[in-house]
């Protein structure tokens, strides 16, 4: 090899050790970025709704107990039924420790949500449902402490339905924000999920 080839081989190499050195601190500045969140989660907060039986409800009543959070509205043709009822198959397989777990069912739609009309159409699921409704202030300020979306959407034939967030929240033992909970596995699976939490 002669000597310029080689001063050559030794410049590219410096230049690539230096392009590794600058790669690997890069990595540890954006990593320390980038590691696990430790401070409280941005999903959640306090509420002051009414169930289907008329009693005011706060944030503090679910605690003690992993809750189980879906926003909906009871005209929902297809998302909320079926997600109501993936619920409460999950509760049925808890079976006894289905005491220890809040679900809770939000309206979007406290217009035509009331309590009565909750109550009458929480009758199809399994009774350690709970629905909440409000006024219309103090839906929008739960579902943005949940993050969730929600859109009022005429329809052609007059009326209107509800666009929502189809997420299922999981929320542990003080309120704190776990992680969207699947039901998309088998009944069976998601309660053994869940019993971890109790």
């Amino acid at each position: 090899m002669t000597p310029r080839n080689t001063r050559i081989l030794l410049i590219a190499s410096a230049f690539l050790a230096g392009l590794m050195l600058c790669f690997a601190v890069l990595l540890m500045v954006v990593g320390r970025g980038a590691g696990p969140i430790t401070g409280p989660s941005a999903v959640g907060g306090p509420f002051r709704l009414v169930d289907q039986d008329g009693r005011a409800v706060t944030e503090q009543d679910l605690k003690g107990r992993p809750t189980l959070v879906f926003f909906g509205f009871t005209h929902c043709p297809d998302v909320c039924p079926t997600t109501l009822f993936e619920v409460s198959e999950v509760l049925e397989k808890l079976g006894p420790d289905a005491e220890k777990v809040n679900a809770v069912f939000i309206t979007v739609d406290p217009e035509r949500d009331t309590p009565e009309t909750l109550k009458a159409y929480l009758s199809s699921f399994n009774p350690r449902l709970k629905a909440l409704s409000g006024d219309a202030e103090a839906i929008a300020k739960v579902a943005k402490a949940y993050r969730a979306y929600y859109r009022k959407v005429p329809l052609d034939q007059g009326g209107y339905t509800m666009d929502h967030t189809a997420l299922v929240y999981l929320m542990d033992k003080n309120g704190a924000f776990v992680a969207p909970f699947s039901l998309k596995r088998t009944a069976e699976a998601a309660a053994e999920d869940l019993r971890r939490h109790l």
